[in-house]
């Protein structure tokens, strides 16, 4: 897959209020997910039932953006025992900011 392929899915990926709600509230898994007794929300990431709970939606519906946010790279999980835990990946999500500012800076060269 080509990088303006990537950027097309990472930008479907932003393009959905619950996937940037699931971004938010990974930015800081302790404060959202402090319930979370099965694993570190900070170390390990963060349940996919907690997640579809706090987006109020059924679980297929949170597996469904949680997979297009991994495909972007946005996030990675991992299963612990019969659990999904997902975290932000924050080098990839820096990289998108970045590419995303330089190409619709005012100041980029057509």
């Amino acid at each position: 897959m080509n990088i303006y392929m990537d950027r097309a899915i990472q930008i479907k990926a932003i393009s959905s209020e619950p996937r940037l709600k699931v971004l938010r509230l990974l930015r800081e898994p302790k404060k959202h997910f402090s319930h979370q007794q099965s694993a570190d929300p900070v170390e390990f990431g963060v349940c996919m039932t907690l997640i579809a709970e706090a987006l109020g939606v059924a679980q297929p519906t949170a597996s469904r953006h949680l997979d297009i946010l991994k495909q972007a790279g946005f996030i990675s999980a991992q299963k612990h025992l019969k659990w999904s835990y997902c975290k932000r990946n924050e080098p990839e999500i820096e990289k998108f900011l970045h590419w995303l500012g330089t190409e619709i800076s005012p100041n980029q060269i057509t």
